[in-house]
């Protein structure tokens, strides 16, 4: 029997919001954790970014947080300001139909809007551990009245430096509180902080067991947010298919996947939980007998979904957990036939991609998004078979575009004609060549390469090895790849490949290199001598 948002001991505000942002089904850790939580006891919760641990403590702390009263009632402490901006966000988004407001604050952002808003009156303070302090020290933010407090990404903030900053937050938190703590790994440190500051605290893991993921070929692409719709079209348009699934993590994720698809011409149609069984009977006939190409669908909607002629499974968005992925996966390749997995993974889930090939024990392989050229020399083949097949068709009626097409014979070479008809007709993502690519223009790197300037330098002990290695991790581009680095006091240069710089640029944006909070920037060009 499947487990439903519905069955939790929420208020129906948080229900309604939950069924408005497309989730279906608890992840693993919501199912188990959200009852602990409600219960009130102190919790250490074991799972790795991407299970849905935001909204595991993010329902029942919502639940619990009393509207009327303006003074904070709840703290999150975050490793990263991205990860305080995703949480709050998160929050605002589960606490839509009612009065919680949340406030994200963290280094970078002016301090006196912070104060403003906390004068103000809000019931919930998601930040960095620094930014947090600095405003616990100057009397901004008082903690003597929180119900919860939450550490979430635990081992993160510890590899960070942060300790001290949190012993310190929590020495100066009600001792009245609940605390929920999370944590991938459990180091020393983190054991010692649980056991100082927490009340019998009880421990929720997800029991991954041995995951081996199917022998079939697994490749990611590397998309950029913006481009990964022209990024998908422009794959399957490259690759020989017959029938593929394409997965997204929530049903409205689907139906707007669906939709854009079917706008682009191609055969897809969309499953997901607000189907009736005999509208999903009626996608499930179409895709058995291969009239649409694609099924496009959520974890929980392809529960149950036994089709042996896949040849392939698309993530299109990255899953929720290693175990979501392995079953993924495993749609494809069937009865001894070749299936391939492709992921499209954006620079900030990099991360999410690496503990996946963890858990997998399995290095996935990186392709380049095909071009225009690879595209057309691939489907040449399929269009021509499209003509032939409407020059043959003695049904239908050329009368109509004789006169136009008079016209043009009569001022053109019939070659001209026919290419320019062929680009119109077909060459749909020739628009998309142009969002693709970033042009940073002139950054005075090498040819072929874009220059950043980094707002730290040897500030912050950085070297030119400590900058190769953090953005090859961050970013998954092969550090030989990375070209001139130049290091001063307060800020540095570094050239990247133009194909690459993109990435680069969205993946570092306000990312942390060297355990620093970095702003990355196009380079302006060197000034010339005269």
């Amino acid at each position: 029997m499947e487990f439903k948002f519905e069955e939790f001991d929420i208020a129906s505000s948080l229900k309604k919001a939950v069924k408005e942002m497309g989730f279906e089904a608890p992840s693993p850790i919501q199912e188990k954790v959200i009852p602990v939580i409600l219960e009130k006891h102190d919790v250490i919760g074991q799972a790795q970014t991407g299970t849905g641990k935001t909204a595991a403590f993010g329902l029942p702390l919502i639940n619990d947080v009393n509207s009327k009263q303006k003074h904070v009632q709840a703290l999150v402490l975050t490793p990263t300001r991205e990860l305080a901006i995703q949480v709050s966000g998160e929050f605002q988004k589960l606490s839509k139909f009612n009065k919680v407001q949340t406030l994200p604050v963290y280094g970078g952002q002016s301090i006196g809007h912070q104060i403003k808003s906390l004068k103000r009156g809000v019931q919930i303070v998601v930040g960095t551990p620094g930014r947090i302090l600095d405003h616990v020290n100057r009397g901004t933010l008082k903690l003597d009245q929180i119900s919860t407090l939450v550490l979430d990404e635990a081992d993160e903030m510890l590899d960070m430096g942060f300790i001290d900053d949190i012993e310190k937050i929590l020495k100066n938190a009600s001792t009245e509180r609940q605390t929920l703590l999370f944590s991938a790994t459990m180091p020393p440190a983190i054991r010692k902080l649980s056991n100082k500051y927490m009340n019998s605290p009880k421990h929720v893991t997800i029991d991954k067991g041995e995951m081996t993921a199917p022998s079939i070929e697994q490749v990611y692409y590397k998309v950029l947010d913006k481009n990964k719709l022209e990024s998908l079209c422009r794959i399957i348009d490259s690759e020989t298919l017959d029938l593929g699934i394409i997965f997204c993590r929530t049903k409205k994720g689907v139906s707007e996947l669906t939709e854009s698809l079917q706008a682009r011409g191609y055969a897809a149609d969309g499953l997901h939980g607000d189907l009736t069984q005999s509208q999903r009977d009626g996608v499930m006939k179409k895709f058995r007998k291969s009239t649409i190409e694609f099924l496009i669908a959520t974890d929980v909607a392809a529960r149950g979904i036994d089709v042996n002629n896949v040849t392939h499974v698309i993530n299109y968005d990255i899953p929720q957990d290693p175990e979501s992925y392995v079953h993924r996966i495993g749609r494809t390749g069937r009865a001894g036939r070749d299936g391939i997995a492709i992921t499209l993974v954006t620079p900030r889930e990099m991360k999410h991609l690496r503990s996946i090939e963890r858990e997998i024990k399995s290095k996935i392989p990186v392709r380049g998004i095909p071009s225009i050229e690879e595209v057309v020399e691939k489907q040449q083949e399929a269009w021509k078979h499209q003509i032939v097949q409407l020059i043959e068709d003695d049904q239908q009626d050329d009368s109509l575009y004789s006169s136009l097409v008079a016209d043009l014979l009569g001022e053109y070479p019939a070659d001209k004609v026919v290419s320019s008809l062929m680009k119109l007709a077909f060459y749909s993502h020739e628009a998309d060549e142009k969002t693709a690519t970033q042009d940073f223009g002139e950054t005075g790197a090498q040819q072929g390469m874009t220059r950043f300037f980094i707002n730290v330098g040897r500030n912050v002990d950085m070297t030119p090895k400590k900058l190769v290695e953090d953005v090859s991790k961050l970013v998954g581009i092969s550090p030989k790849v990375i070209g001139k680095i130049d290091i001063f006091e307060n800020f540095t240069f570094m050239e990247v490949p133009q194909e690459s710089a993109p990435f680069v640029y969205e993946g570092l944006k306000y990312a942390r290199v060297g355990g620093a909070k970095i702003n990355l920037e196009p380079a302006k060009p060197r000034p010339k001598r005269k």
